[in-house]
């Protein structure tokens, strides 16, 4: 969700209700097994430790980076959607501040590389059918 307790039904906020629901309900129609919107801290829980769900979709940037940089940071990957290119990235960002010291750690780039070729794999696939 956007605002907090998924706006409340209106209290804190009426995007939920007015914008993000009838999205989510569009998609489901569409076939897209989809649920939302939840509190952001419900959410992650759910995902992450029950792990109930295939993937998460955050409303803003730091609303998704920082339950996955608590319980990997070195190898959390970032997706961002709605680019006409596949774009991934380490969820640390770029750390600049230690190129080129023999110090960084190689698993998030890894895997950012390994997502970005998965999804370039699957949107291939798709546009051949």
């Amino acid at each position: 969700s956007l605002n907090p307790h998924a706006g409340e039904h209106g209290l804190f906020g009426d995007e939920e209700g007015r914008i993000i629901e009838p999205a989510v309900a569009a998609e489901h129609a569409a076939g897209i097994d989809v649920r939302g919107p939840w509190p952001a801290d419900t959410l992650v829980r759910s995902a992450i430790v029950d792990a109930r769900y295939d993937g998460l979709v955050a409303m803003y940037h730091e609303q998704g980076h920082i339950p996955f940089k608590l319980i990997g940071f070195d190898r959390a990957v970032n997706v961002t959607l709605g680019l006409p290119i596949v774009r991934t990235s380490p969820s640390h960002g770029t750390a600049f501040d230690i190129a080129w010291q023999g110090i960084a750690r190689p698993e998030g780039m890894c895997g950012a590389m390994l997502t970005a070729a998965r999804l370039v794999h699957s949107v291939d696939a798709c546009k051949h059918r």
